[in-house]
């Protein structure tokens, strides 16, 4: 597909970039994001282990080099030591945007107590979004449905393409008179 939009979609997993098992997060994604996008899109899709550094080196890639006007992330975000992709997107973002960990986390707490560990966040970086999700593929499509609203409209304000979607999955809300 070639396209200008360009979406990051980046799995956060130490076995799974080993091959250990299965990448079930990272199409979790692409499923989830192809129901609800309406523009045409393509993924640009990233398999890569819990390091900082190379979390952080896979985000701008993605931001400076690769233009993806959003990029999604799995794993990564739980208690655990190895747990670092927060802290990697909070490095690179200009802008940190709580509301959106914030939704996520209370849409989750409907479906599992465990929610509250959770530390999804979201960030600003040149004309990208960097969105971080959790690592289970229902709760990607819990998180993704809830906060996605609010992205086209986000992706618009930092000067990134003009995103629609299917508004029968998920409608973009955009203020009157934008």
């Amino acid at each position: 597909m070639s396209s200008s939009v360009r979406i990051g979609v980046v799995t956060v997993s130490d076995r799974a970039s080993q091959g250990v098992y299965e990448d079930k997060g990272g199409p979790a994604i692409v499923a989830c994001l192809t129901d609800i996008i309406a523009s045409p899109w393509e993924a640009v899709a990233k398999l890569i282990p819990d390091e900082q550094a190379v979390i952080e080196a896979t985000l701008r890639e993605l931001a400076d080099n690769e233009h993806c006007c959003l990029i999604v992330t799995t794993g990564g975000t739980g208690p655990a030591k190895r747990d670092v992709t927060p802290e990697a997107t909070v490095a690179v973002c200009e802008k940190m945007l709580d509301g959106f960990g914030e939704q996520m986390r209370a849409v989750s707490l409907k479906v599992v107590p465990t929610a509250i560990l959770s530390r999804q966040v979201a960030g600003i970086r040149g004309q990208s979004l960097i969105v971080n999700l959790p690592g289970k593929p229902s709760a990607i499509r819990d998180c993704l449905m809830a906060v996605f609203p609010a992205i086209p409209y986000c992706i618009d304000l930092i000067g990134g393409p003009f995103l629609t979607t299917n508004e029968d999955v998920v409608k973009a809300f955009r203020p009157k008179g934008s």
